[in-house]
């Protein structure tokens, strides 16, 4: 009992442990090699940095137009990408009809597309929420259709004995075994709608964090930059943990929960 107790909880105490390392071989290596603070500035300067920033209340609404456009982002990709993922992954010549172009799309440069969206989308949050929903987008439906074609044949020829219609057998069966495929693809897609909002707010806009950290950098304010940077990780680390989260309560069932509990 101790030794499960100790296997499930050893990431409590491994990881805040790794961490406080990383921090101290950060501050020695700054120490020691006498590096300049316009190139990496010590730990407890960027904390102080950091500090003074949340106190400025600018700071919390740049981080919520980052947070609404991420999630605004996340949420088209999520509904957009469920549905067109369904039924490519049931319709199989719509699916190698259209496998051209979405392969054309996933492997062309997102960022090239901002100046794009800014165009058709203007400098407000708009044209980031479309960037971050194009780049939250492919993850998510790709792993729809994974999940739609993973379902076993003989379930689907029970469902065609019980004279189950193509929506019923959609409801009931094809959509719950995919679940826990579109939820990894929501892992994925969230981390990535972050980017999106970001990469978008480097690029053109005057709002949001980073517009923040451009700002910063122009200043040459570089232990403030380093404190947005620490920013946005903690929004996506806290974004990310929220949409893993969802497993346990969406698909109590699948043996990727199952397995935690052991």
């Amino acid at each position: 009992m101790n030794r499960k107790f100790l296997a499930r909880h050893a990431a409590w105490i491994t990881t805040p442990t790794l961490f406080v390392v990383l921090i101290l071989i950060w501050d020695a290596y700054v120490v020691r090699f006498q590096v300049s603070p316009l190139i990496l500035p010590r730990p407890g300067q960027v904390w102080t940095a950091l500090l003074i920033m949340l106190q400025d209340p600018r700071t919390l609404g740049h981080a919520w137009i980052t947070l609404y456009e991420t999630l605004a982002g996340f949420g088209i990709a999520v509904a957009v990408g469920i549905v067109l993922g369904a039924l490519l992954g049931k319709v199989a010549w719509l699916e190698r009809t259209l496998n051209p172009f979405i392969v054309a799309l996933q492997v062309m440069p997102k960022v090239a597309l901002v100046p794009l969206f800014i165009v058709w989308f203007g400098f407000g949050p708009t044209s980031k929420v479309v960037m971050a929903a194009v780049l939250a987008f492919f993850p998510i439906m790709t792993n729809t259709i994974l999940g739609i074609k993973s379902v076993e044949r003989g379930h689907r020829e029970l469902m065609v004995s019980l004279n189950a219609g193509t929506w019923q057998t959609l409801r009931e069966l094809e959509l719950p075994t995919a679940l826990p495929y579109v939820l990894s693809g929501a892992e994925i897609g969230i981390v990535l709608a972050v980017i999106g909002a970001i990469v978008g707010e480097y690029l053109g806009g005057s709002q949001g964090l980073g517009h923040m950290a451009v700002a910063t950098m122009n200043a040459f304010d570089v232990q403030s930059m380093f404190g947005v940077i620490g920013l946005l990780t903690l929004m996506g680390f806290l974004l990310y943990f929220a949409v893993a989260s969802l497993r346990k309560y969406i698909t109590p069932w699948h043996e990727s929960v199952q397995l935690t509990k052991t």
